[in-house]
């Protein structure tokens, strides 16, 4: 068919709210230009996040009727476990709130101050969570293109043997922070033999495994015609366990998951998560969720949604493409990313380019999007110096599951053509106020032009 659609009907709706120009911008002012800080009912189109941000099925609203509020042992709870087991094969399950205090939780248990965690990419709250605990976050990004978010092998190699006090490795599927790329079924054996053979534990960040799987299928040869789920069991049987934001591939507003092979690393786990979560059946959920969530890992591996998920993507960068935007190729399913450097070269790293297009997207169209460049992730120098930015000056458009039809995503596309004609005039940004870490979520920023961003 030349022309591919939701395979879902819409039943429940909501208004969303337009703004006028000068609105947008007295919000932009109000919040230091830091689109986290702009309340929701002031966004048309609202890209900031595919995370808790979908729209859940009737059967997931259907199964919120049926959440056992129990304490302890709720079948709200033995319904998770069984459905997150027959997915992952890993018999310990633990419900968590959201995904980075699966991440507190597990990093806690394996690593410890100077220790080191490597990534194909840890992302912002991964990397938080373990550098809070005084251990090192080492990113070793492959270069393939077909799958690009494979972990840098030949480089973990050279860490291993030099030494270094390695507590886990973590592969993030797909690689959030380098595009949305997936990570191969070959790439992961190949970590997974390296960290066999020097004693260190392997584990996903599996927030979007199902979108990964799901690539693997379109791209690697030898797994086409094979069912997502299947491919989805494999590459969790390469790990040692998982670490899950439920909010993504889980479909679902709240919630996330630690499954592991290990007891004993499981035992640490739960003792730890009585502390600050809840008792280890609820984890900090409501058993309703717990039971949207098993319904969500049930639906997300189906092939026909996740089909749609990746020709929206890919249909949704041509269109940003033809308005002038530098896409980066090729798109994976939870969003589509622009090179704000080089729409913007006449900014420098350290005048935020990516916060800069946002906050111009915003201006023009009520569109809010997600920086994921030095502002994120660059390195703040402790001396006072400049900034060390990131890799990459992306700006992401994130994908609700669910939530924009093609009208909504063909009104970003002219926002994003009006901005892209008058590129050469936006300013750049300068942070006025930061937090200590995680500073994209708080900070306060200002234009360089006293003309602002309008």
């Amino acid at each position: 068919m030349p022309t591919f659609m939701e395979p879902f009907r819409i039943k429940s709706v909501e208004p969303i709210p337009f703004l006028t120009r000068a609105e947008r911008e007295e919000s932009l002012r109000a919040s230091g230009y830091n689109l986290f800080r702009i309340d929701a009912d002031r966004i048309t189109v609202d890209l900031l996040t595919d995370s808790g941000t979908g729209a859940m099925s009737a059967a997931q609203w259907s199964a919120l009727l049926n959440g056992d509020e129990s304490y302890a042992g709720a079948r709200s709870f033995r319904r998770f476990e069984r459905v997150v087991t027959e997915l992952t094969g890993y018999p310990e399950v633990i419900p968590v709130h959201q995904g980075r205090a699966a991440e507190r939780i597990l990093f806690s248990c394996l690593l410890g101050p100077n220790w080191v965690s490597v990534s194909n990419t840890h992302f912002d709250t991964t990397r938080a969570n373990v550098e809070a605990i005084g251990a090192r976050a080492v990113d070793l990004p492959g270069l393939d293109s077909e799958f690009g978010g494979d972990l840098d092998v030949a480089a973990l190699r050279q860490l291993l043997e030099d030494g270094a006090a390695v507590g886990c490795v973590v592969l993030t599927i797909t690689n959030n922070a380098s595009g949305g790329q997936p990570v191969s079924i070959a790439n992961a054996r190949a970590v997974r033999e390296l960290c066999d053979l020097h004693g260190v534990p392997l584990f996903l960040d599996a927030a979007r495994f199902a979108e990964n799987a799901y690539l693997i299928v379109e791209r690697d040869p030898a797994y086409h015609g094979v069912s997502p789920r299947e491919v989805a069991r494999e590459l969790f049987a390469i790990a040692d366990g998982c670490c899950a934001s439920l909010k993504k591939d889980g479909i679902a507003n709240i919630g996330g998951m630690i499954a592991l092979h290990d007891k004993e690393l499981a035992a640490k786990c739960r003792d730890k998560l009585i502390i600050s979560e809840g008792y280890s059946t609820y984890g900090g959920l409501a058993g309703r969720d717990l039971d949207a969530l098993a319904q969500g890992l049930l639906e997300v591996t189906d092939l026909d949604y996740l089909r749609y998920r990746a020709e929206s993507a890919r249909w949704f960068a041509d269109e940003l493409a033809k308005a002038g935007l530098p896409v980066l190729r090729p798109t994976g399913c939870h969003a589509v990313y622009v090179d704000a450097a080089e729409l913007l070269p006449h900014l420098s790293l350290q005048e935020l380019p990516a916060n800069a297009l946002a906050c111009a997207l915003y201006a023009e169209g009520g569109v809010r999007t997600s920086d994921l460049g030095t502002l994120c992730f660059g390195r703040v120098d402790p001396n006072g110096g400049p900034d060390e930015p990131a890799p990459r000056e992306l700006l992401r458009f994130a994908l609700p599951r669910r939530v924009y039809t093609r009208n909504h995503l063909e009104y970003v596309a002219e926002a994003a053509a009006a901005v892209a004609a008058r590129a050469e005039s936006i300013p750049g940004m300068r942070i006025v106020e930061q937090p200590a870490m995680l500073r994209h979520f708080t900070s306060r920023l200002e234009p360089l032009s006293s003309a602002g961003v309008g």
